[in-house]
């Protein structure tokens, strides 16, 4: 990512960080469920706690993403997690997806094509690594 996308995902992600939580998740939720309904079984918590936990790894993540190195190990375990959970790598594709879209919404006037590539080029890393770590972990059991 260059300086100027990660700029740029930290300024619209501060919209997000002003919504309910909860909302942003059902939006979110329901737009993967919709595209991707066999996920769907993979989500063992309540829809409130799942927002929580989603708002809140992409908050950390948006916060550190000048310094993504910091954040490698945390990505890897969070993958190895959702291995255990069931999640899959052609998984990744629907969830950044239903993310997208979901900013996309959020942001309404404001998205630009800049700004999508920005979140595009922010979740392909964020997956690439997370994709990488669960194919490690699936070769090392």
């Amino acid at each position: 990512m260059t300086l100027e996308q990660v700029a740029l995902v930290k300024k619209t992600w501060r919209v997000f960080r002003e919504i309910d939580p909860q909302l942003t998740g059902d939006v979110f939720y329901s737009k993967l469920f919709i595209e991707v309904p066999h996920v769907k079984h993979l989500f063992k918590t309540s829809r409130e706690i799942q927002s929580k936990k989603l708002i809140d790894m992409l908050s950390l993540i948006v916060g550190r993403l000048d310094r993504l190195d910091e954040l490698t190990e945390e990505i890897k375990h969070l993958a190895i997690r959702h291995v255990d959970y069931g999640a899959r790598p052609e998984h990744y594709h629907g969830v950044g997806a239903a993310l997208i879209w979901t900013l996309k919404q959020g942001l309404g006037a404001d998205w630009t094509a800049e700004v999508e590539d920005a979140w595009i080029n922010c979740y392909k890393i964020l997956s690439d690594t997370m994709i990488k770590a669960a194919n490690y972990k699936g070769q090392s059991a």
